[in-house]
């Protein structure tokens, strides 16, 4: 069992790491409100059910993903419900296996280690290495759930303000696609 603070809607008074600053920096521009919590460390989809909770909403599952050659990267963002099958991901958007990037690629191209993965480390991929695959059964929700680039904080917001801005910000293009329950 994991500690959850109470919920506050501003940004914390100090950031762990770039990608944190950079998500409620992106907030702030962007004029979107949030409703976050702070953790004790929480990696696994097990360790968000208590933040789920607190949240009012289901921390989605973020995934970082490669080609063989490690030169092609993706991030996927589906449901935490959906168990991730490489043979289907590869069949949806007709492409190759991929399989999980290595953490230091994690850690070099998106700002953060294992079980931090977000949408916000998209901001610090300023060489845009990285492809944004949504499954649509995430955007079916009224609120987006997502690490703030940290394993000890957490965050909600309106998931259409996840497409109609922060996607744009991030300059990244975006394929959302239908992935099957396995």
């Amino acid at each position: 069992m994991i500690n959850v603070s109470e919920i506050k809607t501003t940004a914390p008074l100090e950031y762990k790491n770039a990608v944190q600053q950079a998500a409620y920096n992106a907030l702030e521009t962007l004029e979107i409100p949030f409703w976050r919590v702070d953790t004790d460390e929480a990696i696994t989809m097990e360790d968000c059910r208590q933040i789920d909770e607190r949240l009012g909403v289901e921390i989605v599952k973020s995934l970082f993903l490669c080609n063989r050659q490690k030169t092609k990267f993706y991030l996927f963002i589906t449901t935490a419900k959906k168990a991730f099958c490489t043979k289907q991901f590869g069949k949806v958007l007709g492409i190759p296996r991929v399989s999980f990037a290595p953490a230091e690629m994690l850690d070099e191209i998106l700002g953060v280690k294992i079980g931090a993965t977000t949408v916000f480390g998209l901001l610090v991929d300023t060489q845009m290495r990285v492809e944004l695959i949504v499954d649509n059964d995430v955007l079916r929700g009224q609120f987006y759930g997502c690490s703030d680039g940290t394993t000890t904080g957490y965050m909600k917001f309106e998931t259409q303000k996840l497409v109609d801005s922060l996607i744009p910000y991030t300059r990244h293009s975006a394929v959302f696609a239908d992935f099957p329950e396995e």
